[in-house]
């Protein structure tokens, strides 16, 4: 009697690479700005050319200290923080932090900032220089601190300035990160995509403040402070769905993603790639998790390509 053939159970790894803007990722899965430092902090914990990219923290033309302690501030499900945008200012990161970066297969999104339109201007020019650089992420929630500090990306016209600026000083994909604290962030995604945005990414932090009871005084010395974690999900995930219907360019979703599930409703909803921030301190090997859950989710739904669960959401 014959035994027959071993029927093999392996199954063929699903494609989980992406297009954003241009650029060519190996999974949707990176980290958020300001949550991963440039990179090279996180080394010793998980392997970065497994991501499909590295956000480094905002640069800034010149170095910046950032608030005054305390600035972080642990929330039901969740963190405050208002550090600042501390970074060592764009000089430093091209002398110091690319060298590393240069030895990572892996494409480096950096994500920027300024105070003024001419800030701005200067830094996409110095990033468009860099060819280790594949994408910058411009912060557009900052203050314009020569028009009464109205934040560009609270007033369409503002923002719409900016990213034209920026697109005009960089040839390299141009991804627009949106803030939350707008009544209809589809105003501000459409402002942006007619500026000369390649992708969005949405949402930034959500505006928030904390008191501690027995002192009675206010837990951060900014007062105020970005919201992030696993409470702002379900915002999060109205904003890119809503996002995604309103523009043709590519939407990145960022808030509160700590597990597979978490990505999965971001892709399921139209994003093409998910950004994940607060989880990193809790486990910094937390978007390896996600990588390796997107696939495993592929595989029993019977899926070879992350395309077909991208904008799969049944209405």
């Amino acid at each position: 009697m014959s035994c027959g053939k071993k029927v093999s159970n392996m199954q063929k790894k699903p494609n989980l690479s992406v297009e954003i803007g241009g650029i060519h990722l190996k999974n949707p899965v990176m980290p958020a700005s300001g949550t991963f430092g440039y990179g090279e902090e996180y080394a010793p914990y998980l392997d970065l050319q497994r991501l499909g990219a590295i956000v480094t923290k905002g640069l800034s033309l010149r170095p910046k200290a950032g608030n005054p302690t305390p600035r972080i501030a642990e929330t039901t499900s969740g963190m405050l923080n208002a550090i600042g945008l501390q970074n060592v200012g764009i000089d430093a990161f091209i002398e110091h932090k690319l060298p590393f970066l240069r030895e990572v297969n892996t494409p480096v999104i950096a994500n920027f900032f300024g105070n003024t339109l001419e800030e701005y201007g200067e830094v996409a020019k110095r990033l468009a220089d860099i060819p280790e650089v594949a994408a910058v992420e411009l912060n557009i929630s900052c203050p314009n601190v020569k028009q009464g500090g109205i934040v560009f990306g609270t007033d369409p016209k503002a923002a719409s300035e900016v990213v034209s600026l920026v697109r005009k000083s960089l040839d390299k994909p141009l991804i627009v990160k949106l803030t939350p604290n707008v009544t209809d962030i589809t105003v501000m995604a459409r402002a942006a995509e007619e500026a000369g945005a390649d992708a969005l990414c949405c949402i930034n932090t959500l505006t928030g403040m904390a008191v501690d009871v027995q002192s009675r005084k206010l837990r951060l010395a900014n007062k105020t402070g970005g919201l992030s974690g696993p409470g702002i999900r379900p915002v999060a995930v109205r904003m890119v769905y809503q996002t995604v219907r309103a523009v043709k360019i590519p939407v990145i979703g960022v808030g509160g993603i700590f597990h597979p599930e978490d990505a999965l409703e971001f892709l399921i909803v139209g994003a093409k790639a998910v950004q994940v921030g607060t989880a990193n301190f809790v486990d910094p090997a937390a978007m390896i998790s996600v990588i390796d859950g997107i696939e495993q989710y592929l595989i029993k739904a019977g899926m070879d390509d992350i395309q077909q669960l991208i904008g799969s959401l049944e209405e």
